[in-house]
């Protein structure tokens, strides 16, 4: 039998101790996301039942007999379907079951409601494993430096082969980059890569197209690679051919204020402070209503997960945390400059895990 990561059983006694302060018996866990961080199972389907005894039973169905026992080895399983439904089937009550209402449908639910015991109670929660979520352990920290250097190892072979170039489309450049990341080990993108040109970079989330990448053109790309549960998330900035004054001009604004916000991350730092700290820079330039999103967000399991840096954040950072900080300048018509780094929060000064320059560079 496959030897359990302690981890996971670390993580379901820390949500067990949570769920009872709710005074909540038993959470059953149908996010899959989450079922993976608390029982290290990547099915896709699956139900997990945890409670304040610190027991727990995991069901998925019959393609992933073999998988749930290799990945879940310390978790009794169950196999059958609905998995959701044949946990609740096998609950005696009298019980109070939380269940994760963000990750439930109204009809899903009913059906819930249908395959318990008349004794048994549903809780709608949320934000539990979210919570726990938010600082990482070291492992996790390793897992998102490893991906993150081998985005940025992709992302700097695309520029040393010249396949950023004048002449080629958005999507020939996209998919030259997805294909390096693929080469690396990744085993697919976090998001859909953005390789946006000229009057296309002053769409935040413009996408590829085959627009014809121009001379004199700011190009921004925005990329992740995805492996074992750990995203990647970065974005720089270029100019091709020649730079402009105004390509110039918001390129350093942005610069400035990108660093600004990694300054300012440190622990105990309110994200509403942090966001503050890039949108100050952008609105003393002139252009604060070019700016027209958040300043940052967590990389994790999923590549935009709490916390988030933002004018309506709320709570402050922690060491363990990890935090993008991607300030950005949008001028309809004219192009736009994203600058954007993953930091981990640490005692002091940020680590910066996307290593690519940001210096100002002319392709």
């Amino acid at each position: 039998m496959a030897l359990a990561d302690t981890r996971y059983a670390d993580r379901r006694r820390k949500l067990a101790a949570e769920i009872a302060g709710r005074r909540i018996d038993t959470l059953l866990v149908t996010n899959l996301i989450h079922v993976g961080y608390l029982s290290g199972f990547r099915g896709s389907n699956a139900a997990l039942l945890v409670s304040t005894d610190l027991s727990a039973r995991i069901c998925t169905d019959g393609r992933y007999t073999t998988q749930i026992a290799e990945e879940a080895p310390d978790i009794p399983a169950l196999i059958a379907r609905p998995s959701a439904e044949a946990l609740l089937r096998e609950v005696t009550g009298p019980r109070r079951i939380g269940f994760e209402a963000d990750a439930v449908s109204v009809s899903q639910l009913e059906s819930f409601r249908e395959a318990c015991a008349e004794d048994v109670e549903l809780v709608p929660v949320t934000g539990l494993v979210e919570a726990l979520r938010e600082v990482k352990d070291p492992q996790e920290l390793e897992d998102l430096r490893s991906i993150a250097s081998l985005a940025t190892q992709a992302l700097a072979d695309l520029l040393e082969a010249g396949e950023l170039a004048v002449g080629r489309t958005e999507r020939e450049v996209a998919a030259d980059l997805e294909y390096r990341m693929r080469r690396l080990g990744s085993e697919r993108t976090s998001f859909d890569t953005i390789v946006a040109s000229g009057p296309n970079s002053a769409k935040p989330h413009h996408g590829a197209s085959d627009r014809v990448i121009a001379r004199g053109d700011i190009v921004t790309i925005d990329y992740g690679a995805y492996r074992e549960g750990a995203n990647s998330d970065a974005t720089r900035s270029f100019i091709m051919g020649e730079a402009s004054d105004f390509s110039r001009e918001i390129y350093e604004v942005v610069l400035e204020a990108q660093l600004a916000g990694i300054a300012a991350a440190r622990p105990g730092a309110r994200l509403v402070d942090v966001d503050a700290a890039c949108r100050r820079v952008i609105a003393d330039a002139g252009y604060g209503e070019y700016f027209v999103h958040s300043t940052g967000h967590g990389v994790g399991l999923e590549v935009h997960e709490a916390p988030f840096a933002s004018q309506s954040g709320v709570g402050e950072l922690r060491e363990g945390m990890t935090l993008t900080i991607e300030p950005g300048i949008y001028v309809p018509g004219k192009g736009g400059v994203r600058i954007e780094d993953t930091l981990i929060i640490t005692r002091g000064d940020a680590e910066i895990i996307t290593g690519v320059s940001k210096d100002l560079t002319v392709v």
